[in-house]
């Protein structure tokens, strides 16, 4: 909680910042002070809604419920430094999801360093209001570090660490960028933890865009984390798949397996979604998706997803979602059920 209050007094003293900036341009001749620091831009966003389940056990649901509530600033330094911090504020512990800086002058190369999203699949580093249904698939949830299958508690899919990236070769004439590149190095403890040994986790990604919108990408992921207990575990992974979003139509399918080194300590997951969007009109989406997860890579361990949700997009910052969802969990003595959810988002 005081490093939640330090971020915000924080803000406060940026705010107070900027409003000196504006008090003291110079207009007539020299230098203004908005000439090397962009004003700060703050906003913030709240997901809430209903959730209600038939599961044997879990007495229809949390009901009414409050997904997110962030707060986040964001601006630019010397113009070629961006910044950006990001608090999560509800729940039982406040605390902070993003804070770096980037060096950001050139889209060849440009470096990161902080606490950010992993360079681990498609969906991963997607907003929550991107994704297009009520929450990230499997995959990403066991596989890029939202409550990974390892045990490691939910890191939002972020670390610490550095992290260089760029889009290369223009294309046709509006100059599309055919590929694009992500390397980086972190700590593999997750969010607000210090590294707990002197390996660190290398991950990154390669994709190809053929045609504007169209990307095929591939990455990897080898490292290691270090659980309650002192035991270091083998986090060795490999994802491929591919993203479409042009004109509002979206494709997003990806394939994630846990590796050689991975598989031998805690057996052979592996994971599958496909998400298709459709737009009906301007304000009116529809997404439907199939998501499944099998605990050791076989059918008698998988929990398998068919969900369909309406998307009311009524402002850019004012969305709604409508979404059914079917479970088969093998791994349940009743795998199958339903879920019915209702979400809000609300963006300022």
């Amino acid at each position: 909680m005081k490093k939640t209050i330090v971020l915000l007094a924080a803000l406060v003293s940026a705010l107070g910042f900027s409003a000196f900036a504006q008090e003291n341009q110079k207009p007539e001749y020299g230098y203004k002070v908005s000439d090397f620091v962009s004003k700060p831009k703050f906003g913030a966003y709240i997901i809430g809604g209903y959730k209600y389940s038939d599961q044997e056990g879990a007495h229809g649901g949390p009901g009414f419920n409050c997904r997110l509530i962030r707060l986040y600033v964001d601006g630019s330094i010397f113009n070629d430094f961006k910044y950006r911090i990001q608090l999560q504020v509800n729940g039982s512990s406040p605390h902070t999801k993003d804070f770096y800086v980037e060096w950001a002058k050139y889209k060849e190369f440009s470096v990161k360093i902080g606490q950010f999203k992993r360079a681990f699949t498609f969906e991963n580093p997607m907003n929550p209001w991107d994704v297009g249904v009520g929450d990230y698939s499997f995959l990403v949830q066991k596989m890029s570090g939202m409550g990974d299958r390892l045990g490691e508690a939910n890191m939002g899919g972020r670390d610490q660490g550095i992290q260089v990236q760029g889009d290369l070769i223009p294309m046709a004439d509006d100059q599309y960028r055919l590929l694009h590149y992500q390397l980086g190095v972190y700590n593999g403890q997750g969010i607000n933890l210090a590294d707990a040994n002197k390996s660190k986790d290398i991950i990154g990604t390669l994709q190809i865009q053929p045609v504007k919108g169209l990307y095929l990408g591939a990455f990897g992921w080898k490292g290691d984390w270090v659980n309650g207990k002192g035991e270091t575990l083998k986090r060795e992974r490999f994802s491929a798949g591919l993203k479409y979003d042009v004109n509002n139509w979206t494709v997003r399918a990806e394939y994630a397996t846990a590796l050689a080194g991975e598989k031998e300590q805690s057996g052979a997951a592996d994971a599958l979604y496909v998400t298709v969007g459709v737009p009906v009109v301007d304000w009116f989406k529809v997404y439907a998706k199939w998501d499944e997860f099998r605990a050791n890579g076989k059918s008698d361990s998988s929990h398998d997803m068919y969900s369909a949700c309406l998307n009311f997009r009524l402002h850019k910052n004012l969305n709604f979602q409508l979404e059914y969802r079917h479970h088969s969990n093998k791994l349940l003595p009743k795998p199958q059920y339903n879920e019915l959810w209702f979400l809000s988002y609300i963006r300022f």
